[in-house]
């Protein structure tokens, strides 16, 4: 194998399985050849073994080209918005970067997308040693920042349909969708066992307990990564956030999981172990703190247990300006997060602000040159991520497949979201058996503004990093427009926002909820249904005809004399963007299924203790019809 650079010229070669580097005093045939086709092993038809030995030999020889400034390039995370020039991915010989919060090219559809990543691509294939960029993406419940993507439901809705299947199916459809804009890697799934409804990212959690979210996440992680992580439909599946983070003090964001360790690993631990073995290969390190120590900051849970007695050999990346909480030294925080196990640093602040990439380089490269972190936790890292980028077969295929990108959407994928939402709904009440609806219905009122709201209905991390209401995405359906499509020729359906025009109707459907909301704006300490919400619920009620309510939500909420006052009760969550599940479910094309992921509480003390006094619905309630 031939590599060549502007001073000098190596020499590649295996001898007896092992790869050594040789230096050449002349070039041979460099027009012809290629670092990517160099690196490139037939693997086909090797065994597991080896083709680890193969990558392995192939990380060596790379590892021993590399100069410190590029090791740490490797070990360097930009945000999109925080880029400073195009160049800096050449010069620095950056590793990876993202697209993180509301960060999107203009054009965000999927071939604006393929277009920005492949030009990112394009100047990491400048740099020196041609190593290829590591894109990543928080697609959580589907390619979320895509417009146009097929939104799926959230992790809670997941949850409900107790069903490894479809969320492998789900994640599967994910990648191919993430993949379609060029990205390969996921921050996905999440598997924190979120234990206090009051925490703004409940609805990211598969469930309360670790019986619900091992199996859940460990289907997600073969769902993204496929057989095979070098399949060009694969993307890299990152298990976050380790650990702890569903655990906190009052169900805080960011805040302090206090326990003993047996109870750490007995809930909080499990999710991690099964995903190893289901082959992750990468792993975001949370913000929150055990026991008052900063997880970044945790060698024992990264390096020992994580790394040591699970055996992980993938690379842990932290998360957003996380080590920066570590101390008010950001050279300390480097120092100590990278000595405990951090591989990766993910470095969103852009220009002007305090912390940016250039500074996280100039900080690693001195702690390095000092002493005070060891070349061999460096090389260490790099060679994690590099590894995973030879599995990944970034360096032979490192641009946008076109044929994927032309996926993106499709009917085909939309079908897969819709059974989902089918499966995740959780019918609390159905008194007199007002459900299933009958589709040739004189006329039937649909009420609140929820209804008829592709924002609402698919939540935070929808487009923006918050959510927004309104349409927020090309394709879908809402809830109101599924009814319209179910009902028979001549039924009559009316809508309105507040719940008046009832006059005449044989049944009415509210549907409420809350609006969208993600990690730290969506910690609440009071989570009843909001006083506008009842009243639509009150109002409809007192019309004298059934009522079938519908909530959008990311968590259980306190209901009180709403639940009384609907004749049947629909939990649906936050389904995304294939509301037709839903009528499906409300006209009997698919009898329910699902079965809550969590208790749920029957008044805010409840909610602020988790496991105190009997539950209004325990976990696993569900009826069917």
């Amino acid at each position: 194998m031939y590599f060549h650079d502007t001073r000098r010229h190596f020499l590649i070669c295996k001898v007896n399985g092992n790869f050594h580097t040789r230096p050449m005093k002349y070039p041979i045939l460099p027009f012809l050849m290629t670092w990517t086709a160099l690196l490139a092993g037939d693997s086909l038809a090797a065994t597991t073994s080896q083709r680890e030995a193969e990558i392995s030999g192939r990380v060596e020889a790379l590892l021993k080209l590399m100069t410190l400034d590029e090791k740490v390039g490797q070990m360097t995370q930009v945000d999109m918005d925080a880029l400073k020039d195009k160049d800096d991915i050449r010069q620095y010989a950056l590793g990876s970067m993202l697209s993180g919060g509301n960060a999107a090219p203009r054009d965000n559809t999927a071939r604006g997308w393929a277009k920005a990543y492949d030009d990112y691509q394009s100047w990491a294939l400048k740099s020196r040693l041609r190593i290829p960029l590591l894109y990543g993406i928080d697609a959580v419940h589907g390619d979320n920042h895509l417009d146009g993507a097929v939104i799926f439901p959230h992790n809670i809705g997941l949850g409900a349909t107790r069903s490894p299947q479809l969320v492998e199916q789900a994640a599967r459809v994910t990648a191919l969708e993430v993949k379609g804009t060029g990205i390969g890697w996921t921050f996905a799934p999440c598997i924190a066992v979120a234990r206090n409804e009051r925490w703004g990212r409940t609805y990211e959690s598969f469930g309360e307990s670790p019986e619900v979210v091992v199996p859940l996440g460990a289907a997600a992680v073969r769902g993204f990564q496929g057989q095979d992580l070098s399949d060009p439909s694969s993307v890299l599946a990152c298990a976050k956030h380790y650990l702890g983070d569903g655990g906190t003090t009052d169900g805080i964001d960011q805040g302090n999981t206090e326990c003993d360790e047996a109870t750490l690993r007995k809930i909080h631990l499990p999710g991690y172990a099964a995903a190893i073995k289901e082959g992750v290969e990468s792993i975001m390190v949370s913000y929150s703190r055990w026991n008052g120590v900063k997880m970044s900051a945790n060698k024992y849970l990264l390096t020992d247990v994580l790394k040591g007695e699970l055996g992980f050999k993938g690379f842990l990346i932290s998360d957003w300006a996380a080590i920066d909480q570590i101390s008010y030294n950001y050279t300390k925080d480097v120092e100590v997060s990278i000595t405990a196990g951090l591989d990766m640093i993910m470095i969103p602040n852009g220009p002007g602000k305090r912390n940016n990439y250039l500074e996280f380089i100039t900080d690693l490269k001195k702690l390095a040159a000092e002493g005070r972190i060891p070349m061999a936790r460096i090389d260490d890292a790099v060679r994690r991520i590099l590894r995973v980028k030879f599995e990944m077969g970034l360096f032979e295929h490192p641009f946008t497949d076109p044929a994927l990108t032309a996926q993106v959407g499709s009917a085909e994928h939309r079908e897969v979201a819709r059974q989902c939402v089918r499966a995740s709904l959780v019918l609390l009440k159905n008194q007199n058996h007002v459900l299933p609806l009958d589709k040739h219905v004189k006329q039937l009122a649909v009420v609140g503004r929820a209804a008829d709201d592709l924002g609402i209905q698919c939540g935070g991390w929808t487009i923006d990093w918050q959510g927004k209401p309104g349409h927020v995405t090309f394709g879908g359906t809402t809830i109101l427009e599924a009814i319209r499509k179910t009902v028979a020729p001549g039924a009559k359906v009316t809508f309105s926002r507040d719940g008046s025009g009832l006059k005449g109707a044989d049944a009415v459907i509210v549907v409420v909820g809350e609006l969208p909301y993600a990690e730290m704006q969506g910690d609440r300490s009071d989570l009843n249904l909001a006083a506008v919400e009842s009243e639509r619920i009150h109002r409809a009620k007192l019309a004298g005809l059934p009522v079938i309510t519908i909530l959008l939500s990311g968590r259980p909420l306190i209901l009180g004399a709403s639940l009384d006052e609907s004749d049947a009760f629909v939990a649906a969550w936050l389904p995304g963007t294939e509301g037709q599940g839903i009528a499906d479910v409300l006209f009997g094309d698919y009898n329910p299924t699902g079965k809550l992921p969590r208790h749920w509480p029957r008044n805010m003390d409840q909610a602020a203790t988790p496991g105190a006094g009997e539950p209004l619905f325990p976990c696993g309630f569900g009826l069917s019809y």
